[in-house]
């Protein structure tokens, strides 16, 4: 089967936060076990460069609006090669190919009477880059930017008739797998059936000039989301599809899309429904995650607890990261992280638990096993373990192979096989064996999650040699 899986875009006015690595961490992890099943992936990502935020944030900065997206871009792009991914696409909504898929979109729902244009007065927040209806707002603020002022706005934009889709959203909606978890589905139904109404897709130029040109009026732009939504599909290369790669992974494929919790109005309403009313297969599931907080708060650079990805690479390793966002963060409840909890998880389960594990067996086979294993047959992984991964239950996954770690350890400990091997040779190196066999089953299982690990642990088994240490220890 061809499979697509993208991240959602990171808007690039800001460094990566702990939030997105999680994000392309879980997508990551979804895109290895699928290619591990022989099944071919197109995995997405990229960067939102464009709206009234980025605008201010450039000016402020001293900076052409294009240095400094370029700048944050590569910020963003750099997490490849620190986090370890597997991605095959780096979409930027400035590149050209992508804004002329954009006016091809707006043509598509101009064509099917879906945009028209009107005058219109309402509350509108800078930081969701969005109008605000009552019904988004709690004590007259955003709920999502409470510390910003709404402003009230009169404008003649282009709007979209969102309204028009209620009832195909609704029956898209009634499929179960259309979105993960169920009660982010649940919470989708209930925004539709309370009524949908049109919104603004356009911004007038002479007010906000960093946007893709609305096609046929050179006086508006695009409204940010309606120009980064459209990614999903210009990172495939539509409209021209020269390689075949949207007919094959959108139209023939399986699409899943992963996205924040607060993303549930943008990627399973807004965009399903642009994707109706341009005659374009919808995204077949999209995963909704949670939120990381920091000691019991929302993680903000005001509140100086924002932990970033490099600072955890800085100081754990890529591999190490990777371990605590994708076993230690609930994949749909919302996680609070700390330092201190950090140093803990890796001490306890890396250092002390899976890094001291391969150095006692490998130290053991080393020394009393003559050559390295023979390289295995292809093996059928644990039920169990496809099942949380097909559930995004990565932790769970993940759990079931630290019971096996300690499984080993307890096995050590109870055979004792550095004293079996010197009393009773042959049945000390068969119990030195079977943990090798153990060790290297545990090594197939961390390749998702762990990839770089995997392989020095495998690599480690069939040379018959202790590695270096995996994980050192805190200074």
């Amino acid at each position: 089967m061809a499979r697509y899986i993208t991240t959602t875009l990171p808007y690039v006015n800001a460094d990566p936060h702990i939030g997105f690595a999680l994000e392309i961490l879980e997508a990551d992890v979804l895109a290895r076990t699928w290619r591990l099943r022989g099944e071919e992936v197109f995995f997405s990502t990229g960067t939102d460069e464009h709206g009234q935020k980025i605008w201010e944030a450039a000016e402020r900065a001293g900076k052409s609006a294009q240095d400094y997206v370029d700048h944050y871009a590569h910020e963003v792009e750099k997490l490849k090669e620190v986090l370890g991914l597997s991605t095959d696409h780096f979409i930027r909504t400035t590149d050209q190919a992508h804004q002329e898929a954009a006016q091809e979109m707006w043509r598509r729902c101009m064509d099917a009477g879906d945009i028209y244009k009107k005058s219109y007065t309402g509350l509108y927040c800078v930081g969701c880059e969005a109008y605000k209806t009552e019904r988004e707002l709690e004590g007259g603020v955003c709920v999502l930017h409470p510390g910003l002022t709404l402003e009230e706005r009169t404008e003649e934009n282009y709007f979209f008739a969102f309204s028009k889709y209620a009832e195909r959203l609704l029956s898209m909606l009634e499929k179960p797998s259309s979105i993960v978890p169920g009660w982010r589905r649940e919470e989708a139904v209930r925004f539709v059936s309370e009524g949908l109404e049109d919104f603004s897709i356009s911004r007038k130029k002479e007010k906000l000039s960093w946007g893709v040109p609305v096609p046929g009026d050179d006086t508006q732009v695009m409204y940010v989301w309606f120009d980064a939504l459209t990614s999903y599909l210009s990172t495939l290369g539509w409209p021209a599809d020269k390689e075949g790669l949207y007919e094959k992974f959108w139209v023939n494929g399986s699409t899943l899309q992963i996205a924040g919790k607060d993303q549930v109005r943008f990627q399973s309403l807004i965009w399903q429904a642009m994707l109706c009313s341009a005659g374009i297969k919808n995204t077949d599931q999209v995963f909704y995650h949670g939120f990381i907080n920091s000691g019991g708060q929302r993680m903000s650079k005001s509140l100086g607890n924002v932990i970033s990805p490099y600072e955890l690479v800085e100081k754990y390793g890529t591999e190490a990261t990777r371990y605590v966002l994708l076993r230690h963060v609930h994949p749909t409840e919302d996680t609070d992280v700390t330092w201190e909890r950090l140093d803990e998880w890796y001490t306890a389960n890396l250092v002390n638990g899976l890094g001291n594990l391969v150095a006692r067996i490998m130290k053991l086979a080393e020394a009393h096993l003559e050559g390295g294993m023979a390289h295995p047959g292809k093996e059928d992984f644990d039920a169990a373990y496809w099942k949380h991964l097909d559930g995004f239950e990565f932790n769970q996954a993940m759990d079931l192979i630290w019971a096996k770690i300690q499984g080993l350890d307890e096995q050590i400990t109870k055979e004792e096989p550095f004293k079996l091997v010197k009393t009773d040779p042959e049945a000390g190196k068969e119990s030195i064996k079977l943990l090798v066999r153990e060790l290297y089953s545990i090594g197939r299982l961390l390749a998702p999650f762990m990839p770089e690990t995997s392989a020095r642990i495998k690599e480690a088994v069939l040379a018959n040699t202790k590695p270096e240490n995996l994980f050192l220890r805190l200074p």
